[in-house]
């Protein structure tokens, strides 16, 4: 009795333990792992641009061209008055005066600028027109006759001042036309013979000579000539015309 007791719990130990184990629950799979993060997207480039001006010195009333060209952008603007462009492109402008053009582009990466100045050259004034060159008859325009008495080749004293007056003139003549060469006339008023006249007229001529000469005029820019009374200022017989014709005066060397 006894033994089918032991017997029979050992039975009901078993089931009592198949049955636990039976009984028993599977543990949950563990949660499976988070994602990676997503890696944030790139920031956007900054846009870049460049300005040039061809030609860069332009004479005034002449155009220049602007050229650019940029990247990463999405709208760009000129100054000086040129506002919207393209992002790249060119225009051809026409400034008045030295002009700096500046561009400035944006893009989302945010903006950039670049600049070029057109120099803009004032001509020169054109040269004075040339003054015609004063020949030497007009030079000689200023050089005053010396008049002399009547018969004689003396220098009287109004002479004399003519002389230095027309001494200084001549010198400048001869600085402004260096191979300039003046003949010296001798004239005589209608009396006398013309033979006596002609070697008056060569002593009036020689004496005006030397005293310009004494002034410090070249003697090798002075030649004499006598006329007599071959080349009259005027006709009439009376002293105001006799003395107008006794001269020594002063013509271009041919």
């Amino acid at each position: 009795m006894l033994r089918k007791r032991q017997i029979a719990l050992i039975f009901l130990s078993v089931f009592l333990a198949v049955f636990a184990v039976g009984c028993k629950k599977e543990p949950p799979p563990p949660p499976p792992p988070p994602p990676p993060p997503t890696a944030a997207p790139p920031a956007p480039a900054r846009p870049t641009v460049s300005l040039t001006a061809e030609p860069s010195s332009i004479e005034s009333g002449k155009s220049a061209t602007l050229k650019w060209s940029s990247t990463g952008a999405t709208s760009a603007s000129i100054n000086q008055g040129i506002g919207d462009v393209r992002t790249s492109g060119s225009r051809e402008v026409f400034p008045t005066q030295t002009t700096t053009y500046t561009i400035t582009v944006k893009g989302q990466g945010g903006e950039a600028t670049a600049s070029s100045q057109v120099t803009v050259r004032t001509p020169p004034p054109p040269p004075p027109p040339q003054q015609p060159t004063a020949t030497l008859s007009d030079l000689l325009s200023r050089v005053r006759d010396a008049y002399f008495d009547y018969d004689s080749n003396d220098i009287r004293a109004d002479a004399e001042s003519t002389l230095r007056s027309n001494a200084g003139t001549l010198n400048d003549i001869f600085r402004q036309i260096p191979d300039a060469r003046v003949v010296v006339e001798g004239h005589c008023d209608e009396r006398g013979t013309n033979e006596y006249n002609l070697a008056l007229g060569d002593r009036r001529a020689t004496a005006a000579r030397e005293f310009l000469m004494n002034q410090g005029v070249s003697g090798s820019k002075l030649t004499t000539i006598s006329y007599g009374e071959e080349r009259a200022q005027c006709s009439e017989s009376d002293e105001s015309c006799w003395q107008r014709n006794r001269r020594a005066h002063f013509s271009p060397a041919q």
